[in-house]
């Protein structure tokens, strides 16, 4: 490959000089040419001098073509041989796996491969709500300073904000529903509809990006068969949230189903990654 890239650089750079130098020598011979056809009316000695000029031009030219023909041929032969080798090289590179990885061993450099655990949703059920929110109000207090973190200890229970549960914080604390939508509105992180049992993150930060992230998160939403405008697949498995950077660069593009990534996938890797997860669900 290396060989063929040589020869396919050294002919673009010979044709490249060549036209340049061949342009030079055809506007300084033009010139010479009037020059000698206007001498030649006066005196028929120059007509002779313009012919061997004329003479030197063809023949010059028809070896330009000899040159660029044969040069052609090699950089066609190099490309051709460039592209087999390649298409070869990538034809036995094994397809990539689906690495999963913990997050803290992929930072730390040592991550080694794992069957990803699926990881249930926190129950929601068990306690009624208002206890539940009681509880946590008693805990964190009751003033406006308080709202955000009752909303992250709701959340926390929940894995979302549930309407009840907000109608009983503004019903016991200072805290007025408009405080707490706007706290809920300002910060990404909350969230007032249900989640699936599994969370995934597709890392959308420059190297993921450039590494196709659009496209593994066009293809999870197309394989989870999630609505447009919607997070979550019909059977609340699966949601699906694109973040700004999961800090595993070297991985991109890069998924994070619940607290475990998979890294270096294509479109179809990252939707085995789930399919491996719902298998064992």
């Amino acid at each position: 490959m290396k060989l063929a890239l040589a020869i396919i650089a050294l002919c673009a750079a010979f044709l490249t000089v060549d036209y340049t130098i061949a342009r030079l020598h055809k506007t300084r011979d033009d010139k010479r040419v009037t020059v000698l056809q206007e001498q030649a009316r006066d005196d028929h000695k120059f007509s002779k001098e313009l012919a061997a000029l004329q003479d030197t031009m063809t023949k010059e030219r028809l070896a330009r073509k000899a040159r660029i023909r044969w040069v052609s041929i090699l950089l066609i032969a190099s490309a051709a041989a460039f592209l087999y080798t390649a298409g070869r090289k990538s034809a036995q590179q094994p397809k990539p796996a689906v690495a999963l990885k913990r997050i803290e061993a992929v930072k730390s450099g040592v991550a080694s491969p794992l069957k990803l655990k699926p990881i249930k949703a926190a129950a929601q059920n068990g306690a009624p709500i208002p206890e539940v929110v009681d509880a946590i109000i008693a805990r964190e207090g009751r003033t406006p300073e308080a709202a955000i973190p009752i909303l992250q200890a709701i959340q926390a229970h929940w894995r979302y904000l549930p309407g009840e549960a907000l109608r009983r914080v503004t019903e016991t604390t200072e805290i007025t529903a408009s405080q707490i939508a706007g706290v809920a509105s300002f910060y990404s992180r909350f969230r007032r509809t249900p989640v699936g049992d599994h969370m995934v993150r597709v890392c959308h930060g420059t190297a993921c990006h450039v590494a196709g992230a659009r496209a593994v998160t066009d293809e999870l939403r197309r394989h989870l068969d999630i609505p447009d405008g919607a997070d979550t697949d019909p059977q609340k498995v699966f949601t699906l949230e694109e973040v700004a950077c999961l800090g595993c660069c070297s991985l991109a593009p890069v998924i994070m189903v619940d607290e475990q990534t998979a890294g270096k996938l294509t479109p179809a890797a990252a939707s085995e990654a789930l399919d491996s997860v719902t298998e064992k669900t």
